[in-house]
């Protein structure tokens, strides 16, 4: 199994970023936690990496059916997708989105199936969709 849905943009990084933030929004995810790696360990390592954003991406619908399933299903929400420069090719910027049906094989719950299923086709029809917008 994938550990992520996937698409590799030819564009800035604030670019794909804005783009990624939109694709989430038009399939019902609101980003609710945002963590800049790069700020972050520059500030408390003095570490120099490239551009890597974590968004904390929840569809309250689907957030609300997973945690009726199971309550600790909270551990794996909000879904991470991760926008990184891609530092070995310039321009290129990696959107990584969990697969949700990691949810079903780490909980081993049946009845996440449906939730992660429908989870999964909406996080991919936003990475889909950011190879078919142009900048």
């Amino acid at each position: 199994m994938n550990l992520a849905l996937s698409t590799t943009l030819h564009t800035s990084f604030d670019d794909a970023v804005q783009r990624t933030r939109q694709a989430l929004s038009e399939q019902g995810f609101g980003v609710l936690t945002e963590i800049d790696m790069k700020a972050t360990l520059k500030a408390k390592l003095d570490e120099d990496m490239e551009d890597y954003l974590i968004l904390g991406a929840c569809n309250p619908a689907l957030a609300h059916r997973a945690v009726n399933v199971d309550r600790q299903i909270g551990l794996l929400l909000p879904c991470n997708v991760v926008v990184r420069t891609d530092p070995s090719t310039e321009n290129a910027v990696i959107i990584d989105a969990m697969n949700p049906a990691l949810m079903v094989e780490v909980t081993d719950e049946p009845g996440l199936k449906s939730v992660a299923g429908e989870a999964t086709t909406k996080l991919q029809a936003a990475i889909d969709s950011l190879s078919t917008q142009h900048a």
